[in-house]
């Protein structure tokens, strides 16, 4: 493949970009926005490099690209069909390599969609911006969050929002995200009493005295969700307790749950019912809670009419739109007031080994956004 969206993400996979470690990723891109009159700000914090890039009226109508450049570990790479940060196009024209499908594919198809529309407008309406990141694969707290708060204190504008992020289940353009659920983990630590098994009386097994507060944490409905929103979760990630010995009640039993939830409910609802719960069963416990994204909902509108008819045109089906899967850091740009989407290439093989992506999906992907911002930008 010598098409210039296959060659730049084979050069961004073959940077080993393991986050927060950008490796050349941004530099490479930086380069290239330079080449076509971007502005560019590198805004780095700690060991996180953020990019924010603009071209055009800064005042005016913005549609902004977001995305990161960091991948998660390769794993074992003795399973990999080939070195993981080795890019390899196999006879099929599947591209295979770490980042592949999340999301240095997305990434090179911003970069090139944007320096063909500013090649042939070079005098577009409003303004084309990029918001890249190396932390969004980690702790995801030098990257986009930071970034957003500094743009928000600047007042700068943005109207429209295209995360790359692989949103596609089994053909490319299938499904968009318009929204996330939020995201909230608890831990939990229930504190007893450590003693000997054969006598029972002068303990207190936390393991039991908790056992029916979860029954009723995992039978509770919480709410029955929305026209756009799934019904919200609960799910137990981590459960421990005891020192490994069998003749011995624990002291303390750890538990970690997350709630994937619904804009039916709020984070301090939740943890309001939560310790209700705790606190029916009389249990003593250390409780402390991680917010890592309130939901968000881009409706049916400009940006989301402007994607689902790009998609039509180019790939001749229907999307969804939807807001199942993980978050992504699109809840922090949502803080923005924009109207955000994510829009990418399959995902079926992300974080996966031998995680990959069809060569002619990405370039199909380049010709989607460069349609959104003919859409969008041009009178």
């Amino acid at each position: 493949m010598t098409e210039p969206v296959i060659a730049l993400t084979t050069a961004l996979i073959a940077e080993k970009s393991i986050s927060p470690d950008d490796k050349n990723c941004q530099k490479i891109i930086i380069e290239r926005l330079k080449k076509v009159g971007f502005t560019i700000e590198e805004i780095n914090i700690g060991q996180t490099k953020n990019l924010w890039a603009f071209h055009g009226d800064r005042k005016s109508k913005t549609l902004m690209f977001a995305g990161h450049t960091d991948v998660v570990p390769a794993g074992d790479e003795t399973k990999w069909l080939y070195p993981p940060f080795t890019p390899t196009i196999d006879e099929n024209g599947v591209l295979y390599g770490r980042g592949a499908a999340d999301m240095k594919s997305g990434v090179a198809a911003m970069v090139c969609a944007a320096e063909d529309f500013i090649k042939n407008n070079p005098d577009h309406d409003g303004c084309v911006a990029f918001l890249l990141t190396s932390d969004e694969e980690a702790d995801a707290t030098d990257g986009t969050v930071k970034v957003v708060d500094l743009l928000m204190n600047r007042h700068e504008r943005v109207d429209y929002c295209i995360v790359g992020e692989p949103s596609s289940d089994t053909l490319l353009g299938d499904q968009i995200k318009n929204g996330r659920r939020g995201s909230l983990t608890a831990n939990l630590v229930v504190h007893g009493v450590q003693g000997h098994v054969a006598y029972p009386h002068l303990a207190d097994n936390p393991v039991h005295r908790f056992a029916p507060a979860l029954n009723e944490l995992v039978n509770t409905t919480w709410d029955e969700g929305n026209e756009y929103f799934p019904q919200t979760t609960m799910q137990v990630a981590n459960i421990s307790g005891g020192t490994g010995a069998e003749n011995v009640i624990p002291g303390d039993l750890s538990v970690q749950f997350n709630f994937r939830y619904s804009s039916e409910l709020t984070d301090t609802q939740i943890k309001e019912r939560v310790e209700q719960i705790l606190q029916k069963y009389n249990l003593k416990y250390t409780l402390n809670w991680r917010l890592s994204g309130h939901p968000f909902l881009t409706p049916q509108g400009e940006l989301t009419n402007a994607a689902t008819n790009a998609i039509k045109d180019i790939m001749g089906i229907n999307t969804n739109l939807s807001t199942s899967g993980g978050t992504s850091d699109g809840r922090f740009i949502a803080k923005m007031g924009c109207q955000v989407i994510e829009l990418g290439v399959i995902n079926k093989t992300i974080h996966k080994v031998n995680e990959n992506a069809n060569c002619q999906d990405i370039i199909n992907l380049t010709a989607i956004y460069k349609r959104i911002l003919e859409t969008l930008l041009l009178a």
